[in-house]
């Protein structure tokens, strides 16, 4: 009898085991890919220091991001971590590092997607939530709504549990000193050329002010993909402004069937061009790969005189990251652990 039962408990176990190496077999190309603005970055501007300060830091989010997928965990969470990690780091411009408006104030955009489902989640021009992109999935998961703005965007989060900060705690001196900088430039162009009567000319000037959003691209083990953006905007915006980032389908996408999109660049030219969509019919209704979707859209930005890059993924982990700028800082993490960080062409 007792011999029996050995025997009876050994053949589980070996079931057991056996269907964790089959599920082990049967995960999908887990994959992380992330962003942390473009723009004039050149190798010559950049001091040592600086350059592995950036490249620290993006490692820093991967490695959040890939322990997230390595361990079973959704692609959803391992965005939303991700994100988080880049927030929090005042050398990009998303929470803590996020850039000043015109009159002074930090004011964030994020937003979030699950590409299983489609749901998705936005906030904008909020002052208050220490991470948006939390804020973001809030709103995807626990209202019946997908974007919120401003005051009431905040009073949800706080409803929500989110962590809440002064104002103060997204100030950071060079941010400060990049607005100064702006203004006086604003007030060169203005004196030269009305932007209201010339509006050509509107944005020409202090033309990097708008780079540094955040964002991450991944596909789960379950072979579901998300994506996620952040960003504090443009430096010396007015009148409320707001960008591409929160809004799904221009700085935003995420669709299993296709891809998952985040974008970075001058916003206006992403919503016009619905871009993060525009990548994701590319390849569902022309059957672009990712890579010359990826470049198909970034040319119409180009073409009407936008620029800026994006990071794309599709379902079969295929990745693409194009920009037109000088320099875009980014980032992949595959299956097999390999880690790889980027910041010039």
């Amino acid at each position: 009898m007792k011999r029996g039962f050995c025997y009876l408990l050994l053949a589980c176990c070996l079931t057991m085991c056996w269907n964790v190496v089959a599920a082990q077999k049967k995960a999908g190309p887990y994959v992380l890919v992330i962003h942390g603005g473009a723009g004039t970055i050149l190798k010559k501007n950049m001091s040592p220091e600086m350059e592995e300060a950036y490249k620290a830091s993006l490692k820093r989010a991967l490695e959040k991001g890939y322990g997230v997928l390595k361990n079973g965990g959704s692609s959803l969470d391992a965005v939303e971590a991700t994100v988080r990690v880049l927030e929090d780091d005042s050398l990009f411009n998303a929470g803590k590092g996020a850039v000043f408006t015109h009159e002074g104030r930090n004011e964030m955009d994020a937003a979030i997607m699950n590409g299983k489902t489609r749901a998705a989640g936005a906030v904008a021009g909020v002052t208050v939530i220490k991470n948006p992109i939390s804020a973001a999935r809030a709103v995807m998961e626990k209202s019946e709504h997908v974007m919120m703005i401003g005051p009431g965007a905040e009073k949800f989060a706080k409803e929500a549990g989110l962590e809440i900060v002064d104002p103060s705690y997204f100030r950071t001196e060079s941010r400060w000193k990049s607005l100064q900088k702006a203004l006086k430039e604003d007030s060169l162009a203005s004196a030269r050329s009305n932007a209201y009567t010339n509006p050509g000319k509107l944005g020409i000037i202090n033309k990097d002010n708008k780079f540094g959003t955040v964002g991450a691209v991944a596909l789960d083990k379950q072979g579901n993909l998300a994506a996620a953006t952040s960003t504090g905007g443009m430096t010396n915006k007015k009148y409320g402004r707001v960008g591409d980032s929160p809004v799904i389908g221009a700085g935003t996408y995420a669709n299993n069937n296709t891809v998952a999109v985040s974008c970075t660049g001058w916003g206006e030219y992403y919503i016009r061009n619905v871009v993060a969509y525009d990548l994701s019919a590319l390849m569902e209704y022309k059957g672009l790969s990712v890579q010359d979707a990826g470049k198909t859209v970034i040319k119409k930005v180009g073409d009407m005189g936008g620029d800026g890059g994006l990071i794309a993924l599709d379902k079969n982990g295929n990745m693409a990251m194009p920009f037109n700028t000088e320099g875009m800082y980014r980032g992949t993490v595959t299956k097999d652990g390999k880690m790889e960080v980027l910041i010039y062409k």
